[in-house]
């Protein structure tokens, strides 16, 4: 097996145990933790917002750490953190432990999800990651597909609180061994001062390219945050029974793998731009098809949102690095996608209210928020970038 195969699995087994065990933790256990400690399901939730909004702060940090030191020290660190967040909310039982459990998890969702693995990569194989990028979105694309059902298993074999303590345990018996044995960066000098998104290199691309992407991410990563919490409830709401909403819902996850895969077979042979305006035009046309033809189109916008989601993913990462090069790409990182946690912290507050007042009707505003995403990247040019990237 080569260096590079090992490479992406050992970071995609990991990032799949992170985002399994922070990202998509409380759609299962949110109610069970809420009924059995007497809270409102509604403050689980917001621990958990104030979780993403934390982790956008500490992003750019552990971007900047990892353009340092290399990825190995900072994912090892989040496998501890990580584990005491989740061993803190096992024995939560007001919401004093609930919000500091949630915080803790928060510090290590900033510096140990994708935006750090592929710091970690780029640190490790600069211009070259993007092959590896798209690997280790195509493992951790199976996060929710492992977590949930291995959630819910726990949850009702040994109870939530047991559940939360089982996902710490695999995070020090499997995800800390997998980070640990990352291969070494040596450790660079310390950056010069610098603000914004500036970085102590010369940019590649106008400034404006990273204001125009962290746009476009936010977008996205609202409607695909929202979409998660309110997929079912929109197909509903068009007149699908329960179990058919189910089962629109669960064609997402297998979409967005194809997608990966496609961005990984085809794609990759052109500018990730061009990659991500198609992916970006997806969710737009499957909003119109639905919109045009009913319900029974549903399993098409299904399709056609989560091929977009998976490409737009891998975008996150190789679109940075195409426009602004490997130095100073951690940090940069951090900035860009800060505003996406934050939009993702708000998306299933403010879309749920959008559903309930206007019920499917409600598609128009997410197809015309990555619509302008879509504009936004129409905007840029490939030549921009560094004809070497």
């Amino acid at each position: 097996m080569g260096g590079n195969t090992r490479l992406v699995l050992r970071l995609g087994t990991a990032q799949t145990l992170a985002w399994a065990s922070s990202y998509y933790l409380p759609a299962i256990l949110a109610r069970p933790m809420a009924e059995d400690t007497g809270l409102p399901v509604g403050t689980v939730w917001m621990a958990f917002s104030m979780a993403l909004l934390l982790s956008a702060l500490i992003g750019p940090f552990a971007g900047r750490a990892i353009d340092r030191f290399g990825g190995r020290p900072v994912l090892a660190t989040t496998s501890l953190i990580f584990a005491s967040g989740l061993a803190l909310l096992s024995q939560a039982h007001g919401p004093v432990m609930l919000f500091a459990g949630w915080l803790l998890i928060g510090v290590a969702m900033g510096a140990g999800l994708y935006e750090a693995a592929f710091a970690a990569l780029v640190r490790l194989q600069g211009e070259a990651a993007r092959d590896a990028i798209t690997g280790i979105t195509l493992l951790a694309g199976l996060a929710s597909t492992v977590g949930w059902p291995l959630s819910g298993w726990m949850e009702a074999h040994i109870g939530w609180r047991g559940a939360r303590l089982g996902w710490a345990a695999l995070h020090l018996l499997l995800g800390l061994p997998l980070n640990i044995g990352l291969p070494h960066a040596s450790a660079l000098p310390p950056p010069r001062p610098h603000e914004g998104l500036a970085t102590d290199a010369p940019p590649r691309a106008p400034r404006h390219v990273a204001w125009v992407l962290a746009y476009v991410f936010a977008a996205t990563w609202f409607v695909s945050t929202a979409l998660a919490a309110h997929l079912p409830a929109l197909l509903m709401a068009s007149g699908l029974s329960l179990a058919g909403a189910l089962a629109v819902g669960a064609l997402v996850g297998p979409a967005q793998v194809a997608g990966r895969l496609l961005e990984f077979g085809g794609l990759r042979r052109f500018h990730p731009l061009i990659s991500a305006r198609v992916a970006a035009a997806m969710h737009p046309v499957g909003v119109l098809v639905w919109m045009a033809v009913g319900a029974a189109a549903a399993p098409v916008f299904a399709v056609l949102h989560g091929l977009g989601n998976g490409i737009l993913t891998i975008a996150k990462g190789t679109l940075p690095l195409a426009y602004f090069g490997p130095v100073g790409y951690g940090r940069r990182q951090g900035w860009i996608v800060a505003p996406s946690r934050v939009a993702q912290a708000f998306a299933p507050l403010l879309f749920g209210a959008l559903v309930e007042r206007w019920g499917a009707q409600a598609l128009w505003v997410s197809g015309g928020l990555v619509a302008s995403a879509w504009l936004c990247l129409l905007y840029l040019r490939p030549s921009l970038a560094d004809p070497a990237a």
